[in-house]
């Protein structure tokens, strides 16, 4: 597989080694978070998810960057759920680059679904916690660098040129559903990038909400 970043290409042999060492219920994914919308770079075992190259990160912001538990770049053991209602033990790992910038994430997903009937035997394996992520929560500086680097690449992943009303409210749906607007000063930072008002946002997303998200699609693909 051709993988440009050689940075991330280093973690592709992590990423086999996992997989084998726990079997066809572990699957590994490789994202590149330099092009946020396309972040996916590499997965194995990706019948545990349906995780494909070329898709976008999905839990890195509200189950990693917004984690209480986020520690020394990493967390482990939070739980996600699959679209067919499977419960999923996942953990997620930073990669960062020789300056110290965050350009990647390994993330691995276990199938608990053959432990659920020994779950009394194996609690301590399965231990998850929840967080509730509903509010703006106040960050710290390293988060709050990450964050700010994910806004840049998500709208210049876009198009240096001029954008269109549309084009904005696709932008600000991707970012919503990601949940960067659950962190805190995003809408100012994203507003100040799209030349709109806070105001301008904050109309966007209750109009996305009220059309119930039909404002057009954001293309994942789109680079």
């Amino acid at each position: 597989m051709d993988i440009s970043n050689k940075e991330l290409k280093k973690y592709i042999p992590i990423a086999n080694l996992i997989a084998k060492t726990f079997g066809r219920n572990c699957e590994v994914v490789i994202h590149d978070l330099t092009v946020p919308q396309n972040s996916v770079i590499y997965a194995v075992n990706n019948h545990v998810t349906g995780r494909k190259v070329g898709q976008a990160f999905d839990h890195l912001v509200k189950q990693v960057l917004l984690s209480r538990k986020l520690d020394e770049d990493y967390v482990a053991g939070y739980k996600t759920l699959t679209e067919d209602g499977r419960e999923i033990k996942s953990s997620t790992a930073l990669i960062r680059d020789s300056n110290e910038k965050v350009i990647g994430a390994l993330c691995v997903n276990y199938n608990l679904e053959g432990m659920i009937h020994f779950k009394e035997f194996l609690d301590e394996f399965m231990a998850v916690e929840q967080e509730d992520k509903e509010e703006n929560v106040e960050l710290m500086e390293n988060v709050a660098e990450i964050a700010d680097d994910l806004i840049d690449r998500i709208i210049a992943q876009y198009g240096n040129g001029e954008l269109k009303r549309k084009e904005k409210i696709q932008l600000i749906k991707f970012m919503d559903e990601k949940g960067i607007f659950l962190i805190k000063g995003s809408v100012d930072k994203v507003a100040e990038k799209l030349g709109i008002s806070k105001v301008t946002v904050y109309s966007y997303l209750d109009e996305l909400k009220k059309n119930g998200d039909s404002e057009g699609e954001f293309d994942e693909k789109h680079v």
